[in-house]
């Protein structure tokens, strides 16, 4: 059905003159009454009696009308859901525990009038995440991206979160009181991070820190997800897994769990932003900028990254 002709039948029937109708749709009589009747021969029937005092409805022009001001509510909506600015700023976080989703968060509190919408795409590698993103059914994703990746010409990505681990352990761990550890004190313990995907870029760096620092990282499962592995961690004298810091777990006081950062030096899992130069939605340059603000400046104290990371910083990735 033409919308054009439904809009101008409501604006004629809303009116109550052709010539009305033309004037408020900026349109001739003529153009008015040419959609009209073609509207109604679709149809096939009279939507309107002419009379002295202008348009009158038939019945069946009464019947007509409440579906013809739905279908364009309905088009409104439509329109209004695909258009940039208008429809919400579609963004992948990976998981909605770790700094992604922190980030966010606090920058929809701090601009409460843009529309978001958030996606945990958890099993997706960054391979997919650039798909999604290039066929639009993401605004952008965030991921570790190694320079050695080849991105779409249409892809772009900035490293925008440099995010320090913390070891997570029970109360009764012998690192439990440490205020913070070493890398080559943590190569004494077990740290348990089952679930890690074969060949994700999560897998490739944890790989390169192990193989690092000598770290005894146990990927074995079976993976019951995050509140049985923080039920096991309570209760055992020995694990310990590896967080993010900005990540967020809860958990009940009596597990008494202690979260104590990595030092000297700090282990850093650096994440990249990943959009499509030419996504005009209004909202995303404001949040790259957004990103931009929350990075905190070098502070001196001994950092590490995997390689391709220091790469990356030498030559100011940005692809």
């Amino acid at each position: 059905m033409d919308l054009e002709a439904v809009r101008t039948f409501a604006a004629v029937a809303g009116a109550g003159r052709f010539q009305d109708a033309a004037a408020d749709l900026s349109v001739t009589q003529q153009a008015i009454s040419k959609r009209i009747a073609a509207l109604e021969r679709d149809l096939g029937v009279r939507l309107f009696t002419r009379t002295a005092r202008g348009a009158r409805l038939t019945v069946d022009g009464q019947v007509f009308l409440p579906h013809a001001r739905e279908l364009l509510r309905v088009a409104g909506r439509a329109d209004a859901s695909v258009r940039p600015g208008r429809r919400a700023l579609r963004v992948d976080v990976v998981s909605r525990r770790i700094a992604p989703a922190v980030l966010l968060q606090d920058f929809h509190r701090g601009h409460p009038g843009i529309e978001l919408d958030v996606v945990a795409m958890l099993d997706a590698d960054v391979g997919a995440a650039v798909a999604a993103v290039e066929a639009g059914t993401i605004d952008a994703s965030f991921h570790a991206v190694a320079p050695q990746l080849r991105l779409p010409d249409a892809i772009r990505s900035a490293r925008v979160i440099d995010e320090p681990h913390q070891i997570l352990v029970g109360p009764r761990h012998p690192l439990a009181r440490a205020p913070a550890v070493t890398p080559a004190e943590l190569a004494r313990h077990r740290i348990w991070m089952p679930g890690l995907a074969a060949g994700s870029e999560v897998a490739g760096y944890f790989a390169e820190l192990a193989d690092t620092f000598g770290l005894d990282l146990d990927v074995v499962g079976p993976v019951f997800g995050y509140e049985a592995l923080l039920a096991e961690i309570a209760e055992s004298p020995d694990l310990a897994t590896l967080v993010g810091e900005g990540s967020r777990y809860l958990w009940p006081d009596s597990y008494d769990l202690r979260r104590i950062p990595v030092r000297d030096p700090a282990l850093v899992y650096p994440l990249s932003l990943i959009w499509r130069e030419d996504n005009q939605h209004p909202a995303l340059p404001r949040f790259r900028a957004y990103l931009d603000t929350r990075r905190p400046e070098p502070s001196g104290a001994a950092v590490w990254v995997p390689t391709w990371a220091r790469w990356a910083a030498s030559h100011q990735f940005e692809r």
